[in-house]
């Protein structure tokens, strides 16, 4: 009943195993091993014969179920002679030799972590083992064994098995030193593939085809934003914040006498046009009506077009036009002081002394990106609102970047750089070159396997040991900074060792000076 339990309990072991396999983050393998097989020293003989043991070759395949079991199917191969194997009357004095088969299914615990340099684990399973001539029986293999790590996906293994086999004279002993390749395990980075067309502004529109490249609107806009719903594109729209008429280009008229709100200086009251939309009067009775009168509520003459004709500060600009009547200025500035001749009042100009635009408040524009040198990070070159004013970063650039977090690799639990990780810190170092007005930062990550402390000490060392190697190329350290966060950003679940890989990394962010 015992042996009948022990089968039971092994079939319910490897069922279970094999639907938890079905998880598409756990390690697959191969391994194979010579076989040192011993039928005799179980079966009335003696275990230090060793001239009586048998060479056979075994082959398995591994499947990780989670971070310390394993489901291993083997298939063996050997052939043993009958006066060290069998004591038994169906073999005559003819057959010296006999070939034997094995498959089975196993289940292997590991010890530790399945990243420790030794692994002791422990096995068993059940195999089915065919003689050559038809003989078959079953075997219960129980072991112990050791893996020594050779790199991240390999291993050499020792492992020894007893075989209690379900048939008389057939219990026996497996010995074997082999080695074990494993597979996906960390994923590799993948190289974004090269869009099709860039969208800046994420709208769905590409921006080639998008009249405002950087800021979201609808498909029917070609792109542009419109913020008062009208219909009418904000950079069309004379009323951007209220929704208004085509005809009046996005402004209302809210008193329906055919002068927009904009233009309307009493957009309550039905006026004309050629009074700026109020009633045409005279209302300070100075003999010019109100539709002509530029100063309609105080009396003027004819020379002042309605208003007073004096000038006290003798600018050429009339007081009651001169929006600095004490202070002497120029016509362009309507009376007000502009010392670089832009038309722009000092008193509202942003750059005084740089001649300008007055859409850009009197700054110039000297790289004619649509954005004045007062907030432009780089004035001398074309850039995007995006990455204020500076040129945008190209998609394979940036790829390179994205690259680079896991390409760079270091030595285990050390902050020394592996030789693999030269090349794509060349390629960044190119990168620098290419965008002067661009700083760099490196930021150092970690799992959370280990002291929290010496973690974040060991991501600030790796971090700094990629900003030494980029100075060691001729960038700029005034250009670079570095810092380290140990285990406290990850990006993945810890819990795997998936999550762990992705977490241990090293980010390189490109920002505008």
């Amino acid at each position: 009943m015992k042996l009948k339990s022990l089968i039971v309990v092994l079939l319910m072991v490897l069922m279970i195993g094999g639907v938890n396999a079905q998880n598409p983050d756990l390690n697959k393998g191969i391994s194979f091993r010579p076989l040192f097989m011993d039928y005799q020293s179980q079966n009335n003989g003696s275990i230090t014969a060793f001239n009586r043991y048998h060479h056979g070759f075994e082959m398995a395949y591994h499947k990780r179920i989670n971070e310390n079991v394993k489901l291993v199917l083997p298939v063996n191969i050997g052939v043993v002679s009958n006066d060290s194997l069998f004591n038994d009357e169906r073999f005559d004095d003819n057959c010296l030799h006999k070939t034997v088969y094995g498959l089975g299914g196993q289940v292997q615990y590991e010890f530790g972590q399945p990243d420790a340099n030794v692994i002791p684990y422990v096995m068993g399973g059940l195999d089915a083992v065919f003689e050559k001539g038809g003989e078959f029986n079953l075997q219960i293999p129980l072991g112990f064994g050791l893996n020594f790590k050779m790199a991240d996906n390999a291993y050499w293994f020792w492992q020894s098995d007893y075989r209690f086999s379900l048939a008389e004279n057939r219990n026996n002993l497996h010995h074997g030193l082999g080695f074990v390749y494993l597979w996906d395990g960390e994923v590799k980075p993948k190289m974004p593939e090269k869009p099709k067309g860039i969208d800046s502004d994420g709208d769905g529109i590409i921006n080639d085809l998008d009249l405002c490249p950087t800021a979201a609107g609808p498909r029917e806009l070609k792109g542009c934003p419109d913020r008062d719903g009208d219909n009418i594109a904000d950079f069309e729209d004379d009323c951007p914040d209220v929704a208004g008429l085509q005809v009046f280009r996005g402004c209302p008229d809210s008193d329906g006498d055919g002068v927009s709100d904009k233009d309307d200086e009493c957009p309550n009251m039905v006026g004309v046009a050629s009074n700026k939309g109020c009633p045409d009067n005279d209302k300070d009775g100075d003999g010019i009506t109100d539709s002509l009168d530029r100063c309609p509520d105080i009396p003027g003459t004819v020379e002042g077009k309605g208003c007073p004709s004096n000038d006290s500060d003798n600018d050429g600009v009339p007081d009651f036009s001169d929006k600095c009547p004490n202070e002497k200025g120029t016509v362009a500035a309507n009376g007000c002081p502009d010392i670089d001749n832009d038309g722009v009042p000092d008193n509202v100009d942003k750059c005084r002394t740089q001649a300008g635009l007055a859409i850009y408040g009197g700054c110039p524009d000297t790289d004619g990106d649509g954005i004045d040198d007062s907030r432009d990070r780089c004035p001398n070159r074309f850039g995007s609102v995006a990455t204020n004013g500076c040129p945008e970063i190209a998609s394979e650039d940036r790829a390179v970047l994205e690259l680079a977090m896991r390409a760079v690799q270091f030595d285990t639990g050390k902050s020394t750089l592996r030789s693999e990780s030269y090349d794509i810190l060349r390629q960044i170092s190119a990168i620098m070159v290419k965008y002067p007005d661009y700083n760099l930062s490196i930021n150092g990550h970690t799992d959370n396997v280990g002291n929290a402390l010496n973690n974040k000490r060991l991501s600030e060392k790796r971090a700094k040991a990629c900003y030494d190697y980029l100075v060691s190329l001729g960038v700029q350290a005034a250009r670079m900074n570095y810092v380290g966060y140990g285990e406290a950003s990850p990006i993945s679940d810890n819990a795997t060792l998936r999550g762990r890989a992705l977490n241990r990394r090293t980010e390189f962010t490109l920002s505008p000076r």
